[in-house]
């Protein structure tokens, strides 16, 4: 949805504290329901998981979420403002950022110059006119303190296409810390990553901002249950069960739908 809201930012009804939440929010594809309405709230800093089994619905969610998708019904509260009817880009200008499960890297341009675009464009300047000029090279200073924070500070004169895949990762979760948000989303941030890098990921995860509201969709159980407070389970659309992790854990149904009776977590 393109459109942005052409009256005063409305308030927020439920959710009081947090800086996203989310009430009644529903999709449908034709007869197909992909989301029922759903509730979801995030206080700032919030360390929050988002499961369930292949089809649940979940990157439709962050779809709806992002603006990427328009939802049925529902509300999307941001800060107190209303943004279910803002454009992606919109959201972003609030600070509602996603990374994304197949990353959208520039893999021609170097690791610093993938950070220094973004954070040129969430200033409004024309990066490909100013390149080499005085506020280009304020960009890539910044850039450096990012890939620093996300602990791959030796990389940013390097090709994108040249870095193996989990700092590809990295560097993805860092132009997304380069947009300054309140909430970022990181979808499946250890997809495609291989077994002798994913302790990158882990690292990475426990460097962010404690100030920003973290919602994490992964498959990878044992990164969920380590790095979420409050998890969410979602099953054909619909709102499981939230709890902790160990609720989550030992909850009955949880295994029969998602982890299996056997599983241990």
């Amino acid at each position: 949805m393109s459109e942005a809201v052409a009256t005063a930012p409305a308030k927020a009804t439920g959710g009081a504290g947090s800086v996203l939440s989310v009430r009644g929010l529903c999709k449908n594809f034709g007869a197909l329901a992909v989301t029922q309405s759903v509730d979801i709230d995030l206080a700032p800093g919030a360390r929050f998981g988002l499961i369930g089994p292949n089809g649940a619905g979940k990157t439709t969610l962050v779809n709806l979420l992002t603006g990427m998708l328009t939802a049925d019904s529902g509300t999307i509260t941001l800060n107190g403002e209303r943004i279910e009817r803002l454009s992606a880009e919109d959201r972003v200008k609030r600070g509602l950022v996603r990374t994304h499960q197949i990353n959208t890297l520039l893999m021609e341009f170097t690791a610093r110059d993938n950070i220094a675009i973004a954070i040129a464009e969430r200033k409004g300047y024309a990066w490909r006119i100013l390149r080499y000029g005085r506020q280009w090279r304020e960009c890539l200073a910044e850039a450096d303190q990012y890939l620093q924070e996300m602990g791959i500070g030796g990389i940013g004169d390097r090709l994108v296409s040249e870095l193996p895949y989990g700092e590809q990762r990295l560097l993805e979760i860092a132009i997304g810390l380069s947009l300054k948000p309140k909430v970022l989303l990181l979808d499946e941030p250890g997809a495609g990553v291989p077994s002798t890098e994913t302790h990158l990921i882990d690292e990475a995860l426990e460097r962010l901002p404690t100030d920003i509201a973290i919602l994490l969709i992964e498959h990878d159980m044992d990164l969920v249950f380590r790095f979420a407070k409050e998890i969410t389970v979602l099953v054909l659309g619909q709102v499981l069960t939230s709890g902790t992790p160990a609720e989550i854990a030992a909850n009955p149904e949880v295994r029969s739908v998602y982890l299996g009776r056997s599983q241990q977590v």
